[in-house]
């Protein structure tokens, strides 16, 4: 099959025949053939568009075909493809230049991986062996990644299957004021609550066998939930307390999304910077793989005069750096970063609120930049979910009728568990996010049947 030639039939078939694809049963598939994109837009064979309300898998913050960080690819590609990560690289060093210019505090080494799984995994071994301790804490309400350490370290379900128990892994509870697991009522309540719990973990746990303390900033796959004010700052000091590391997990929040360089940069002061940040995603808007780990000082300089004792072929690849220049660049010329915090306060937040006040399938709208979670439910009084924290069967028909009738529609949604992610790339413009807010209203109605409200209305 020549693949200029190869038409939508052709390229489903081979799909099916040969792909195996990630988190997905594999009998029941039915991808769609994707032929080009542009922007906030990708298109199938038969000329079908869709807005890209999911940002692919909420990496493609610069939109789709960007032609700055194409042209830095092709021109790469034509100069030095590939090179051990041994060798220093224009590229490599401006990439790891760029990121160090936008982390807090002295965060000034770079370490490159080819994801966010193993920027997580590497920062996890690098906590453990500046303190010589073997546990570590995270959120169940997470993800970090599917490798080894990183699924361990993820709280939700996609865990469950892969959960050794023995990963050193302990988890506890974040802040979540919609579904307080303290009984709190404010959010000043909630911070409260949700630092002492941790460090009541940390205490039963034993403060002397942590390594560190994982945590998304702005916990995305599992609801985009962001952190009440005082919390990370809280989470700062118990770590200070303790001996402790800090990881912020930045790899979907980072880069523009949460309207910030960094997500991290709404909650915490250059004084109290954690002391390790993964990312991934937007940093290159996912062009060509690449993530990495910031490092502080204290913990580069334990490698200072011993090896660190790992490493990736592709560490730091020529033409994933030479995309992530390219991304750096166009985002702070193009004011990308301003842009999508703009976009979120005027347009996308007030729009999305404005849904919730004629859907009552929406029980709440949380979100900053172009980051944004609609919170599905059967009952707003009782905030019952519109399907289980984690669906069988036919229990996740609600919000897979709602994924179909914005996909008839011409916009490509992210649904996860009981919320509808709405995560546009940064360079969305006010147009296509009224477009989409559109289709949403009308979409919406799948998940209005479920509720009781839909229920009394249908009777």
């Amino acid at each position: 099959m020549s693949i200029e030639r190869a038409d939508q039939a052709a390229v489903k078939a081979a799909d099916r025949a040969h792909v195996f694809h990630s988190w997905s049963a594999q009998a029941h598939l039915v991808p769609l053939p994707v032929q080009r994109a542009a922007g906030s837009s990708f298109w199938d064979y038969d000329g079908n568009r869709y807005l890209d309300f999911a940002s692919q898998l909420v990496n493609a913050n610069i939109g789709h075909q960007h032609p700055k960080v194409v042209a830095a690819i092709q021109e790469q590609a034509a100069t030095l493809c590939t090179v051990a990560p041994g060798f220093a690289v224009d590229v490599r060093s401006e990439a790891a230049r760029l990121v160090a210019e936008r982390t807090p505090g002295d965060l000034d080494k770079i370490f490159f991986t080819n994801g966010g799984a193993e920027a997580v995994e590497n920062a996890a071994r690098m906590a453990r062996l500046h303190t010589g301790r073997p546990k570590l804490l995270s959120a169940y309400r997470s993800y970090h990644g599917a490798t080894g350490t990183a699924i361990n370290l993820t709280g939700d379900p996609r865990r469950w299957a892969s959960d050794t128990g023995t990963a050193g892994v302990v988890h506890f509870h974040g802040p979540y004021l919609y579904r307080s697991p303290f009984h709190a009522t404010t959010e000043r309540e909630e911070c409260e609550r949700a630092l002492a719990h941790l460090e009541e973990t940390i205490a039963l746990e034993g403060p002397d066998t942590v390594a560190a303390v994982v945590l998304e900033t702005i916990p995305g796959g599992s609801g985009i939930l962001l952190p009440p004010p005082g919390y990370l700052p809280g989470v700062r000091a118990i770590c200070d307390r303790y001996g402790i590391v800090m990881v912020l997990d930045e790899v979907m929040a980072g880069f523009g999304r949460a309207g910030r360089w960094f997500a991290l940069d709404h909650y915490l002061d250059q004084d109290a910077a954690p002391d390790l940040v993964t990312f991934a995603k937007g940093v290159n808007s996912g062009y060509v793989p690449l993530g990495g780990v910031a490092i502080s000082a204290a913990i580069a300089a334990d490698w200072d005069e011993r090896p660190y004792p790992g490493g990736l072929t592709y560490s730091g690849h020529p033409l994933a750096c030479a995309a992530a220049v390219a991304t750096l660049g166009a985002m702070a010329e193009e004011g990308i970063v301003e842009h999508a915090a703009h976009i979120g306060e005027t347009v996308l937040g007030p729009g999305l609120r404005a849904l919730a006040e004629r859907h009552p399938s929406i029980g709440e709208v949380r979100g900053t930049g172009v980051f944004w979670a609609l919170e599905l439910v059967r009952d707003r009084e009782t905030r019952e979910p519109l399907v289980p924290y984690r669906p069988r069967g036919d229990e996740g028909r609600p919000t897979a009728e709602l994924a179909a009738a914005c996909k008839r529609r011409g916009l490509w949604p992210l649904v996860a568990g009981n919320r509808l992610h709405v995560v546009p790339p940064c360079t969305i413009d006010a147009a296509e996010v009224e477009e989409g807010l559109a289709i949403l209203d009308e979409a919406l109605a799948a998940a209005d049947a479920h509720t009781t409200a839909g229920a009394t209305s249908a009777a």
